[in-house]
């Protein structure tokens, strides 16, 4: 055996030898860096980071929550342009590769790369750009040559191998359904419903070959083709696109139908203007914005602990609504199936809600069109204010405290506090001009300006607040919900944080106590003042409201709430005391807690908005107290139920108590405080409520109801001692009661909602005689008259 076969021999057994060692090194190799390729299973569910949808009654979707603003949608929601535009411009050859175009890849290696020519664009098909939005490359902090560029490599075979997967596992429509769910397009917009939302204000099926080009060409480049922020640039890109729409043949059929050429068709299109409708989508702007943190407010709810509230009502309600209201706390309550929390941000829920969206459409904008012209009254009353904006009654002392109290509650203080400021150097800050955007009821909804930190905190005080909250009779569902005059800039919810003097807007607690014992609102009392003895031996005498030539006459109960009579109110307290009405209230839903005393008659207890419409919502709803409800169900993000939703209903009052509640109120807006919804405002058919004004003209109130809707407003400052300083201002009828009758009209108007001024409040079975009685001039007559027409106690 010569040498030469002896060495060919040795090579051939070490080959044989080592060869499965490094076959299966290579193989380690190869698991080892492509093992972090996303499998089947988690394509099928790629995290997105979907957000949360509120959704209206009918399908609309109100609000998200998110961390990026991704609404999914399904290919039919698709308009056929925008999959055009796509196609043409990303990856012509689309429908016809498995994942990776080779052709393309071809026109990159010769083009691209050997001539130098980028304008020929990558190589990158829509199922790659996919699985590289899905699976993002990791960032090298140095791009050291050579390693960078074998990394690239590296990640370019995982991207490739990441697009066959998808092209198995999924249609054609799928991958370009989750593409166009899945891409940035700027300005918060991820995935093409956010995008369409923000630009043009539309839905993806409904945009136009024009818009599907501008968006799918800002895809390149989110920022530099940005519509909003360059338009010429935007334009000549969003041309483009259309050009490649037409190259694809994408315009053929629909040039022969219009009878002109293809080119000539791409140019009339090239000849629209790029129109906006631009708003956006952040955690700021969409309907409901309110509606949907006191949701989360309510989601995210804590077990309740007795240490953690100052009164003990507050925590017998938020723990009985932990026993009972599945949706209180529902996030801790509830978890997915490997155990982990439940993310509002980031799991795409579906929260299904009572809400209707077009009645909260017309609340918001009922809310901006009173709160203007109201504000515009406020600004000259404060022309006669010397310490502005605070009532000129309004001491030093407590002026300063205020404005101490808003120094530290403001971020500025929070920041520099932070930093290790002192106070005292803080508080210098707040005296030194700096450049701001503030509030503004103008188009923009805000006006840049130069002002002092401590203006600015008089400024806004001086910006009227107001809530709105209407709901259904007999179901109690809620179908508007507005916390503020503008999210944006005040994020407090009046709805249900805030508690206010309810004023006048309590006297229905007690005329109902008055009816549960047999009264009717015909029945006739003396119209005298009442004066009460206190625990402390002192006398306390409601002051009258009422003309002087009222006083000392008889008159029906019905006229004392037509005309909100303090006297009247007083001389019902003093028949049945203010523990017997306290019981009342509670008996109807009002859950805050209020001091048992006579004044209670004229309203100075806080109570919430909320519990007042609920407790409101009784009377239509024939004498049962019904728990609002706001959420129906919850779904996952692939549709499955995880919770649905009821509420509560018990029987408060007598069905015939609330039939003459009804009665007595319908003459509040007959003609009593609330009439101007006639005169002023046009609403015909049956309506019923009552207005409330409190202490200094601080809080305004109105709650009205129909057969089919209850609905009340709140208006008032920040603080108690901002105000009007007149009545005729300042009283709920001027302040609330415009904002009602302009949301009830829109609703009226419109038609759809099966909501009528043909609705009728229906007596229950039995007798119901002698309620002739108007509330008016004619319920009233002297004293001296036969005792069968006057009501006395003993």
């Amino acid at each position: 055996m010569t040498e030469a076969t002896k060495k060919k021999i040795s090579k051939w057994f070490w080959i044989l030898v080592i060869s499965p060692f490094a076959l299966l090194m290579f193989l380690v190799l190869l698991v080892w860096m492509f093992a972090d390729i996303p499998s089947f299973a988690e394509l099928e569910n790629p995290d997105n980071k979907l957000a949360t949808q509120i959704i209206a009654e009918d399908g609309e979707i109100l609000t998200t929550f998110h961390i990026e603003n991704r609404t999914y949608v399904s290919y039919d929601e698709l308009s056929e342009n925008l999959v055009h535009a796509a196609v043409a411009t990303e990856d012509v050859r689309f429908y016809r590769h498995s994942g990776i175009d080779f052709i393309g890849l071809g026109r990159v290696l010769f083009k691209t790369i050997l001539l130098s020519n980028s304008s020929q664009g990558g190589g990158s098909t829509i199922t790659q750009q996919l699985a590289k939005t899905l699976y993002p490359r990791a960032e090298m902090e140095k791009k050291i040559p050579g390693i960078y560029h074998i990394k690239m490599v590296w990640t370019k075979l995982k991207e490739w191998i990441t697009a066959v997967k998808l092209e198995r596992d999924y249609t054609k429509d799928e991958i370009m359904t989750m593409y166009l769910n899945s891409i940035f397009f700027g300005s918060g917009a991820y995935g093409v419903r956010a995008a369409s939302e923000t630009f043009f204000g539309k839905q993806p099926s409904e945009l136009t070959i024009e818009e599907s080009a501008m968006l799918v060409g800002m895809v390149n480049k989110p920022t530099r083709y940005n519509p909003a922020l360059n338009p010429d640039k935007a334009l000549v890109r969003r041309n483009f696109v259309i050009g490649q729409m037409e190259k694809a043949g994408y315009f053929d059929d629909q040039a022969k139908a219009a009878g002109v050429k293809t080119a000539a068709f791409r140019d009339s299109i090239r000849q629209i203007p790029i129109e906006l409708n631009y708003q956006v989508q952040d955690h700021n702007s969409g309907h409901a914005p309110y509606f949907r943190d006191m949701v989360r407010r309510v989601m995210s709810a804590k077990k309740p602990k007795r240490s953690s509230y100052s009164v003990p009502e507050d925590y017998t309600a938020d723990s009985l609504s932990w026993a009972t209201d599945d949706l209180y706390g529902w996030l801790e309550k509830n978890k997915k199936a490997d155990g982990t929390p439940y993310d509002l941000d980031r799991d795409g829920l579906r929260i299904y809600t009572t809400i209707n969206y077009k009645m909260q459409k017309y609340a918001e904008e009922a809310v901006q069109e009173r709160m203007r012209d109201l504000q515009a009254d406020f600004r000259k009353d404060l022309r006669h204010k010397t310490n502005k904006p605070f009532s000129n009654d309004i001491d030093a002392p407590t002026r300063d405290r205020l404005m101490q109290q808003a120094r530290k509650w403001s971020d500025r203080y929070r920041v520099l506090k932070k930093k290790g400021l002192n106070d005292s150097q803080i508080f210098k800050t707040f005296s030194e001009p700096v450049n701001m955007r503030v509030f503004a009821y103008n188009k923009k909804g805000y006006i840049d300006t130069t002002m002092t930190p401590d203006d600015s905190i008089r400024y806004y005080k001086s910006i009227l607040r107001t809530a709105f909250v209407a709901m259904e009779p007999g179901t109690g569902h809620v179908k508007a919900y507005v916390g503020g005059p503008d999210y944006r800039y005040f994020k407090y919810d009046n709805v249900r944080q805030g508690k206010r003097q309810v004023g006048s807007t309590i006297k229905p607690f007690l005329y109902t106590l008055a009816m549960q014992e047999g009264l009717t609102p015909c029945t006739k009392v003396t119209n005298v003042p009442v004066t009460f003895l206190t625990p402390g031996g002192e006398t306390w005498t409601p002051r009258s409201t009422d003309k002087e030539e009222w006083i000392g006459k008889t008159v029906t109960l019905k006229w004392g709430l037509t005309n909100s009579s303090n006297n009247i109110s007083a001389f019902l307290m003093k028949q049945y005391g203010p523990e017997a009405m306290a019981d009342m209230m509670k008996r109807m839903g009002i859950q805050s807690h209020v001091d048992e005393v006579p004044s209670l008659c004229v309203g100075p207890a806080d109570l919430t908005l909320w519990e007042m419409v609920a407790a409101y919502n009784t009377f239509p709803s024939r004498g049962v107290y019904v728990t609002p409800l706001f959420v129906t169900r919850i779904e996952d993000r692939q549709g499955n139920v995880l919770s649905e939703f009821t509420n509560r209903k018990r029987e408060a009052i007598a069905e015939s108590t609330a039939y003459l509640m009804v009665n007595l109120m319908e003459g509040v807006v007959q003609g009593g405080t609330a009439s101007r919804l006639r005169y002023r405002y046009n609403l015909t058919g049956e309506i019923a409520g009552k207005t409330g004004t409190t202490n200094d003209n601080s809080d305004g109130w109105f709650i009205g109801y129909t057969p089919t809707l209850v609905a009340g407003v709140w208006t008032g400052a920040e603080d108690r001692q901002v105000h009007f300083q007149s009545i005729t201002y300042g009283q709920g009828a001027h302040m609330s009661l415009p904002t009602w009758g302009i949301f009830m009209k829109k609703v009226l108007a419109d038609g759809t909602l099966g909501i009528s001024a043909d609705d009728r409040f229906v007596a229950p079975a039995g007798e119901f005689s002698g309620l002739d009685c108007t509330g008016g001039d004619n319920d009233a007559s002297e004293v001296y008259q036969s005792k069968e027409e006057e009501y006395y106690f003993e």
